[in-house]
């Protein structure tokens, strides 16, 4: 990136006016859910009512941004020709859902596939082979629904199967069946099956979050996707079974009742905690009258709150996410009963694996 600003290549604007001078505008903003778990539109929204008035005749616009299916047809497209400067501007328009795995080494914006779906042929070709220069491979699409859809079935996949797993996690201790041995067992078929394996839950921007525009999509259309709304179900509770199993580790005769929570970003190896499942842990494990502590070696700050030190004292700790550094083994030699949501380290003394 500096190489790029030094170069002159690359700059950084807050001047919306600026769109102007380009030929290609990317929008790839947030798209959250709003207080009832359905789409909240208003940053994308407000990004398009931002450009469309500054966009000269023949700029390309790409909505990166997830979203349900015909959300560029509908919002995108039509703000744009309801804000552009002339009606003499024509301005192609295409999606191409980003698709990135923080913290992955080995797939990147350059060798994950693209999808590329325009509004018609020109656009679709001018987004083809926009993506083409920075992707080693572009999938081009029939129309725009087809990648949103697309986007939303991919992290729609993964939520059903977290559920699905989740869901056996908590029958199988009802029965004293180790769970981790039944996942292994199932593995071990070569075909028609892909291994998940039991979480505090799921979190970040994606997962918790694509689904339900999947979801808020079909009942608007007058449908449901049930299967979405039962695994968004089970994954939200998720965090109040782990509360509760945590809680029973804690020894009858302790005076106290404080648990440390190791880990609260929403997956190993990143900083983000947005929607992670720590933060309903937290809070079911303070409902239920614990005082909690937490600690996590990529995390500084998180909703206000200061980590505590390894050797802050506890009844019990859960490990929610496997970090990188953290004192699991230390902790754990001190006699602390430890929940381990993550199975990295049912191996050490005083651990019991979710």
């Amino acid at each position: 990136m500096q190489a790029g600003m030094t170069s002159g290549k690359y700059r950084i604007t807050n001047n919306v006016s600026d769109v102007a001078e380009a030929s290609i505008v990317v929008i790839c903003v947030p798209t959250p859910l709003d207080d009832q778990r359905g789409p909240d539109l208003a940053i994308l929204e407000s990004a398009v009512k931002g450009i469309a008035p500054h966009l000269l005749s023949g700029t390309l616009v790409i909505s990166e941004s997830t979203s349900y299916p015909g959300t560029v047809r509908d919002v995108v497209a039509p703000l744009i020709e309801q804000l552009k400067s002339s009606a003499d501007v024509h301005v192609d328009v295409a999606v191409a859902p980003e698709r990135v795995n923080p913290g992955d080494a080995k797939y990147h914006q350059k060798n994950t596939p693209r999808l590329v779906g325009g509004l018609d042929a020109v656009s679709t070709r001018r987004a083809v082979d926009f993506y083409n220069t920075i992707c080693d491979e572009v999938v081009e699409v029939s129309q725009p629904e087809v990648a949103e859809t697309a986007k939303l079935l991919e992290n729609t996949f993964r939520l059903v199967n977290i559920a699905l797993v989740n869901q056996l996690a908590q029958l199988c201790a009802d029965e004293n069946i180790n769970v981790h041995e039944v996942i292994d067992a199932a593995n071990t078929k070569p075909y028609g099956y892909m291994k998940f394996t039991p979480s505090v839950g799921v979190g970040g921007h994606c997962i918790p979050v694509d689904p339900m525009y999947l979801s808020w999509w079909a009942e608007k259309n007058g449908s449901k996707a049930s299967i979405i709304d039962v695994s968004d179900e089970i994954n939200l509770g998720m965090p109040i079974y782990v509360s509760k199993r945590v809680r029973e580790l804690i020894p009858a005769v302790a005076k106290t009742k404080r648990v440390l929570i190791m880990g609260v970003a929403y997956k190993p190896g990143v900083s983000d905690v947005r929607e992670t499942p720590a933060t309903a842990l937290r809070d079911d494990l303070i409902a239920q009258g614990c005082e909690v502590g937490w600690l996590d070696p990529l995390v500084e700050k998180w909703d206000g709150l200061t980590p505590v030190s390894a050797d802050w004292e506890c009844d019990a700790a859960v490990v929610a996410t496997a970090q990188p550094g953290m004192p699991v083994a230390a902790i754990a030699g001190r006699g602390v009963p430890i929940l381990d949501c993550t199975g990295s380290f049912a191996h050490l003394a005083n651990v019991t694996r979710l």
